[in-house]
Order: C-alpha cells, then sequence, then structure tokens
C-alpha cells in the first residue's frame, strides 16, 4: 500500500460515486435537524467506503435503511471509547491521540459491515492498520493540502481575472469552495475505500 496507489485508486473511486454521493450528501444535510433520523444517516456515513470497496452501487436513499439505526447502542459505545481514548492520547502531547485515530480509522466500517462489536471492532483496526499508519496519514495529509491549494488558486484566478471583491465575487467564491469540498469529500470516502479494500477485503482472500 502507497500513497500514490492510495490517491489514485481512492480518487477513480470517489469520481466514480460523484454524484450519487452529492445525493447522499444532500439527504443527510437536509434531514440531520429529524431526531433518530440522523443517527442512522451518520452511521451509513461512516460506512459509506465499505460498500464503495466493493464497488456497490451507491444509492443516496440507502442511508435511511434502518440497519444502520440498529447497531445505534454500538454506535455511541465505539465513538464514547474511541473519543475518551483519543482525547487522552492528545493530553499526553498530541502525538498519541493522532495515532490512535490512525489506528482506529476502520472501526466504524468494520462495526456495521462486519457485524463486530465495539471492542472487536477497535482490535480489528488496530491489527489491520498495523505497519500502515505513516502511509494513511501521508495520504490523507497530501490530499488536504491539494485541496486547500486548489481552492487558494482558483481564488487568486477570479481575483487576477479582474473580479473585483463584491457580492458576485463572494458567491464565485462560495460556490468554488462549495464544489472544491464536495469533490474533496468524494476523494476522501475514495481513499478510506480503497483502504478498507485493501486492509480487510483482500487480507480475507489471501
Amino acid at each position: 500500500m502507497t500513497i500514490s496507489t492510495l490517491l489514485k485508486n481512492g480518487t477513480s473511486i470517489g469520481f466514480k460515486n460523484l454524484f450519487p454521493l452529492i445525493g447522499t450528501l444532500t439527504l443527510y444535510i437536509v434531514t440531520i435537524w429529524i431526531p433518530y433520523i440522523n443517527v442512522g444517516t451518520t452511521i451509513a456515513l461512516y460506512t459509506l467506503p465499505a460498500s464503495m470497496s466493493r464497488g456497490e452501487a451507491i444509492s443516496p436513499t440507502h442511508i435511511f435503511d434502518s440497519k444502520y439505526r440498529e447497531n445505534m447502542g454500538n454506535f455511541f459505545i465505539i465513538l464514547g471509547l474511541m473519543s475518551s481514548a483519543i482525547f487522552t492520547g492528545f493530553l499526553f502531547m498530541a502525538i498519541p491521540g493522532f495515532i490512535l485515530m490512525l489506528t482506529w480509522i476502520l472501526a466504524l466500517p468494520l462495526l456495521v459491515d462486519k457485524g463486530l462489536n465495539p471492542m472487536q471492532a477497535l482490535h480489528e483496526s488496530n491489527l489491520k492498520t498495523l505497519g500502515h499508519k505513516r502511509t494513511i496519514f501521508f495520504t490523507f495529509l497530501v490530499s488536504y493540502i491539494i485541496c486547500i491549494v486548489t481552492i487558494f488558486l482558483l481564488a487568486a484566478l477570479l481575483m487576477l481575472g479582474g473580479l473585483e471583491y463584491g457580492v458576485l465575487a463572494s458567491i464565485l467564491l462560495l460556490m468554488i469552495y462549495i464544489i472544491v469540498f464536495v469533490i474533496y469529500f468524494a476523494i476522501q470516502l475514495g481513499v478510506m475505500a480503497e483502504i478498507y479494500k485493501q486492509l480487510v477485503l483482500d487480507a480475507e482472500k489471501k
């Protein structure tokens, strides 16, 4: 597993699912205020990479599937365990907290996709990411830097094009931010899908 492979394949997966993901994200934002339903849709977002890693068709409405809400208890338990441990890790000069974030990056998809309990999911994620944390960290760092640089360059081009600051400029900049964010969101999920594919699905075939 390399940074270039994760970025290349992750970008391909992300763009392949771009429009379904836009629909999914839109439905999530529109319904985020609905109690109980929003728990299921949040769990669905966390587990999207597992479905994407198998090349399954993504339907925006799948986030309302009852199977996600059925995992609410385990979801809150694992979030509580992860949050408390990561917070404690950040108290020890931050680095342990970052390492734990990378260690458990697969825990939530494993929880639902493999039907594991919270402790099993955390343990499996720890085993799967051994020796790969550095690659995963720098892959996400590079993708984030590319996103920021892209926004900066597009904004600079607008200014160089003679567009004076005002309502029109603000609208165009906002559109740029939204478009880049959506593409970045899709690529991040694509990268997560590729990580899941390589560390979980491919490992099961061996």
